[in-house]
C-alpha cells in the first residue's frame, strides 16, 4: 500500500471528525442530546483531560497531556513512514493510518479548540469568537456519540456491583476515537497478518 493512500485515509477521517465536532459544537447546547434510536443518542459532552473524562494536575497536567499526545504522534507518524517503506501488509498501514487519523483529530481539539470557540452559557457555541474560552494548548476535546445499548441493574451475585444501576455502552465517545479504537482492533484480530514472522 502507498503513502498517497494512507494519506487519503487519515485526510478522510479527519474532516469527518471535525466536521462532526464542529456541526455539534456549534448546533447543540452542552449536554443536549438527540436520540436516534435507543441504543444509540448523539449527546454533546466535552473531554478536558484523558480518555474517558479523566482530569489531572489542572492547566499544567492539561499542557503536559498535550504535549505527550504531540510526541506519540511523532512516533505514530514515522510508525506509518516506516511500514510503508517496508512494504508492510496492508492491513497493518490502514490501522496505522487510523490511529494516526484519530490522535490527530483529538489533538487539533486540545490544541486549537481553546483559541477558536467561545464557550457560552445556555447557547451554542461561536466558530472564531471574539472572546474564545481558552489558550493555545488548552483546548477541550468534543465528544458526542453515545450507545447506551443496554440498561438496567445487575445481578445480586455480581461482586461490589451487584443490584446497582448499570448502563452498558456509557462512554461517549467521537469518530477520532473510534478510528483508533477500530486500527487497534485490527492490530489485535489480524495480528498475524500485520506482524508477520520473519523466516530465517
Amino acid at each position: 500500500m502507498k503513502l498517497k493512500k494512507a494519506v487519503l485515509i487519515i485526510i478522510l477521517v479527519l474532516i469527518i471528525d471535525q466536521i462532526s465536532k464542529i456541526y455539534i459544537k456549534t448546533n447543540f447546547l452542552y449536554g443536549e442530546e438527540v436520540v436516534v434510536f435507543d441504543w444509540f443518542r448523539i449527546h454533546f459532552i466535552e473531554n478536558n483531560g484523558m480518555a474517558w473524562g479523566a482530569e489531572f494536575g489542572g492547566r499544567t497536567g492539561k499542557l503536559f497531556l498535550t504535549v505527550f499526545r504531540l510526541a506519540a504522534i511523532t512516533g505514530i507518524g514515522y510508525w506509518l513512514y516506516a511500514s510503508v517503506k517496508k512494504n508492510a501488509h496492508t492491513i497493518l498501514i490502514v490501522a496505522v493510518s487510523l490511529i494516526f487519523a484519530g490522535a490527530m483529530g483529538n489533538i487539533i481539539d486540545s490544541v486549537f479548540y481553546g483559541v477558536i470557540f467561545d464557550s457560552p452559557l445556555n447557547s451554542t457555541a461561536t466558530l472564531f469568537a471574539e472572546k474564545p474560552y481558552g489558550d493555545l494548548f488548552h483546548g477541550k476535546v468534543v465528544d458526542m456519540l453515545y450507545f447506551p445499548i443496554w440498561n438496567g441493574i445487575l445481578p445480586e451475585w455480581i461482586p461490589f456491583y451487584g443490584g446497582k444501576p448499570f448502563t452498558f455502552f456509557n462512554a461517549i465517545f467521537n469518530i477520532a476515537d473510534s478510528a483508533i479504537s477500530i486500527g487497534v482492533a485490527l492490530l489485535i484480530l489480524f495480528n498475524k497478518k500485520a506482524f508477520p514472522k520473519e523466516l530465517h
